[in-house]
């Protein structure tokens, strides 16, 4: 014990935290100031319910959507036909690692905090003219979960968004595909929207021997003028941060190695 004490005495502080570390300790101090200021702005501001799953009338554009899912599914299969090439949603963002560290969550990105992705365009142009119509959209991929996967509760970044996802492959077992927002479960059906708000914590399960596939969108909550300016200096902030910096870098890089893919001469 005393040589223990010893050696703590003459320990000098690290001079340069790793990378990691310091990530996590501003990442956790802004969590915290969302958490205790901005987001009970947000939720003031807010013109729609501060509800954890909310009703679609709040959103004229979703029907709209919806009539198109069939177009997007089409261009979802296409995709699938390449789906070992598609990258883990912790490959293109790195802090995503700790709810999902294996290769049962695949992704491809149409928008990105706000950027529309090329690729998206070139291989889903049907897709891109149906997501044009969503006010305020910032983020847009098509999520596909591996049969048995489970995504462990956690929460969003900041209320100031709104999370829809439509569905395009549900299994046939579909109540023992779920997700819970809050207390409050909920399965999909093929076609159908569902809205909610990723503040609240959430998880989800695939317990089944099917994947499933959802047009995971994310765009800006209807709110007041107040809320809105706050909201947008804040996602100024994010497109600063290395969260948001190293996603768009990985997901170039992968779209880079995703074509040289498609170019190859098939045999």
């Amino acid at each position: 014990m005393s040589t223990s004490s010893a050696s703590k005495s003459t320990e000098q502080p690290h001079p340069n935290p790793p990378a990691g570390i310091v990530r996590r300790m501003v990442k956790g101090a802004g969590r915290a100031l969302l958490r205790g200021g901005i987001d009970r702005l947000i939720a003031r501001q807010s013109l729609i319910p501060d509800a954890p799953v909310l009703d679609s009338g709040h959103f004229p554009w979703g029907p709209t959507l919806q009539k198109r899912w069939p177009e997007i599914r089409e261009e979802l299969d296409a995709l699938l036909g390449h789906r070992d090439a598609l990258p883990g949603f912790q490959d293109i963002s790195p802090d995503q690692y700790r709810i999902s560290p294996d290769s049962k969550w695949k992704t491809f990105v149409l928008y990105g905090f706000g950027e529309r992705m090329p690729l998206g365009d070139e291989l889903c142009p049907r897709t891109m003219e149906a997501l044009e119509g969503i006010p305020g959209l910032t983020t847009a991929f098509f999520s596909i979960l591996a049969p048995g996967k489970h995504i462990p509760r956690h929460c969003g970044v900041t209320k100031g968004l709104v999370r829809c996802h439509l569905a395009l492959k549900v299994p046939r077992e579909a109540h023992r595909c779920v997700i819970e927002v809050d207390d409050v479960q909920c399965t999909w059906q093929e076609g159908e929207l569902l809205f909610f708000d990723d503040t609240y914590p959430h998880e989800v399960w695939n317990d089944t021997d099917e994947e499933r596939v959802v047009l995971f969108i994310d765009f800006e909550r209807p709110m007041r003028r107040m809320g809105r300016a706050t909201f947008t200096a804040f996602m100024a902030l994010m497109r600063r941060t290395g969260y948001v910096r190293d996603a768009r870098r990985n997901q170039r890089v992968w779209e880079e190695e995703y074509r040289r893919l498609l170019e190859r001469p098939q045999a």
